[in-house]
């Protein structure tokens, strides 16, 4: 008697996503520009001094950025006649979702109410952009695992020092923080050891996740 026939799992980088996951990017989208827009042009105390202006230009751009050129380059994969990939709203949904938390806790003014609130936004919010940049470096067909949690947590590292830069250039370096320039530099050094923790912690996730679909893949084949 034959062995029964075990179904091959698809490859989750060529199937497409629920359809639920581009309607959670649009909604996050939205949801960010709408707060931003508050900030930007009320005079709410919470806001002062946080550069929202610049937000408001830079982070729907920032969040609909991975989206756009993966349709740009899907558009010159078909010039060529090659295979169209879904676009990769995972990533897109956990790029876009840190601006969001950010934009929140300025609304709700929990950056000033809670102590913990800007040490735990560093933390989860660079695991969850540096969990979609890791996706597209997989994607991108970085491995062995090994090599893609290094990759993941290298590229959420560059994004955490980058983004320091940006606070330095918006408000810190005119002196608009509490405590001074002083205060500054200790915050953003605490700032920049948990966004690398966060980093490296998608980076082994993924890598996790990617050694348990393998495992799944060649029990189903």
């Amino acid at each position: 008697m034959a062995p029964p026939v075990r179904p091959v799992l698809p490859d989750d980088r060529t199937r497409r996503p629920a359809r639920w996951v581009p309607w959670a990017v649009l909604a996050v989208v939205l949801a960010t520009v709408v707060q931003l827009a508050l900030g930007a042009f009320s005079d709410l105390p919470q806001f002062a001094g946080k550069g929202f202006g610049a937000r408001l230009a830079a982070y729907p751009v920032l969040m609909l950025l991975v989206p756009l050129v993966a349709a740009l380059r899907r558009s010159r994969r078909s010039t060529r006649g090659a295979e169209r990939r879904p676009l990769p709203w995972w990533a897109t949904l956990l790029v876009a979702l840190p601006f969001l938390v950010d934009v929140t806790g300025n609304t709700a003014d929990l950056y000033d109410a809670v102590t913990w609130w800007d040490d735990a936004n560093h933390l989860v919010n660079w695991a969850l952009l540096s969990g979609g940049a890791g996706l597209l470096l997989r994607d991108g067909g970085v491995g062995p695992r090994w090599a893609l949690a290094l990759c993941t947590a290298g590229v959420g590292a560059l994004l955490a020092v980058g983004w320091e830069l940006g606070e330095w250039a918006t408000f810190i370096r005119f002196g608009e923080v509490d405590g001074g320039l002083a205060a500054a530099y200790g915050d953003t050094l605490g700032d920049l050891a948990l966004g690398c923790l966060g980093a490296a912690v998608a980076g082994v996730v993924l890598a996790r996740r990617e050694a348990h679909r393998a495992r799944a893949t060649a029990a189903g084949g």
